[in-house]
């Protein structure tokens, strides 16, 4: 079976899609853009014309868009699954880090170890994401909270962009934005084969998905930027608003979905030593590596790295 791909520019980021037709190839970019289109006009804190930011301060029990609607009730799933490690109220906690631009105009380190984390807010109040409300497309909110869906936003994106090539133009399909990557329809013989590796200094490996599965992989390495002195991450511990112990450099998890497997990637980071237990009594495949770039994997993940996942 013939592949053909595309790649450009996305969020600070590259995406590209692969089409088990290649005449259709066109077709699938176009609908690959409309769906992050729709993503960011509908979640984006970047952009002031988005859904989420016109609405801000305004969310004690409006009415919001499908496509919002459906976000946050991915996000609120993505919070109780996680026991609130995965939380969508973090956009405050992430403005008063400085991440309050797109990420390729943030003042990015060169060459520098990451700083002390700083000091913890702990608190016993109960988590805002617990008093979030959502009725159909009607959401309240707590005042005062900002949220964000950046990661989950763009796990959902290629789940849906996946799916929304391979219904309408009835071919397979894998669209990858950074570090999620979904899949759709028929798979080539030889299925989807996928190398993961974050940075070119990492061990990298290789791994063959069927179709319809997805993966994410969940990065301290990546958009790391300078803040008051010292380097911080983007992926926060809820508990203390600040960025979570980087004991993980990444962790890749495969699932059915890349929102599922987006969540359970970036819970662990925050869980960090906890992690692979966690993922044993989950019983999902994944690949962590550490601080020191050593591999462990979990469940049915390959230790040679190259198996199906079904």
């Amino acid at each position: 079976m013939v592949t053909a791909t595309r790649r450009w520019g996305l969020w600070s980021t590259e995406a590209f899609v692969i089409v088990t037709e290649p005449s259709m190839l066109d077709q699938a970019v176009d609908l690959s853009k409309g769906v992050c289109h729709e993503v960011e006009m509908a979640c984006s804190r970047f952009r002031d014309d988005s859904e989420l930011m016109l609405l801000r301060g305004q969310l004690g029990g409006r009415e919001i868009s499908d496509v919002l609607a459906a976000i946050v009730r991915s996000a609120l799933a993505a919070a109780e699954m996680t026991d609130g490690d995965v939380d969508p109220t973090l956009g405050s906690a992430l403005l008063g880090l400085g991440y309050d631009r797109d990420f390729a105009l943030l003042d990015v380190p060169r060459g520098r170890e990451p700083g002390s984390p700083g000091s913890m807010i702990v608190t016993t109040i109960a988590p805002p994401w617990t008093r979030m409300e959502l009725t159909e497309n009607r959401l309240a909110v707590p005042a005062g909270i900002l949220l964000d869906f950046g990661a989950l936003g763009k796990a959902l994106a290629a789940d849906w962009a996946a799916e929304r090539i391979s219904s309408t133009l009835g071919c397979g399909a894998m669209v990858v934005l950074g570090g999620d990557l979904a899949t759709a329809g028929e798979a080539p013989p030889e299925g989807w084969v996928v190398q993961v590796q974050d940075l070119p200094s990492d061990p990298s490996g290789c791994v063959r998905l069927s179709s319809g599965y997805a993966l994410a992989t969940s990065s301290t390495q990546k958009r790391r930027w300078n803040h008051s002195g010292r380097q911080v991450h983007h992926i926060l511990d809820p508990r203390t608003g600040l960025p979570a112990e980087a004991v993980w450099r990444t962790v890749t998890v495969a699932a059915k979905s890349c929102a599922d497997a987006n969540t359970i990637s970036t819970a662990c980071v925050v869980r960090g030593r906890r992690a692979p237990s966690w993922l044993r009594e989950l019983g999902v495949p994944a690949r962590l590596v550490d601080s020191a770039g050593r591999v462990t994997t979990v469940g049915t993940w390959p230790p040679d790295e190259m198996t199906s996942q079904s």
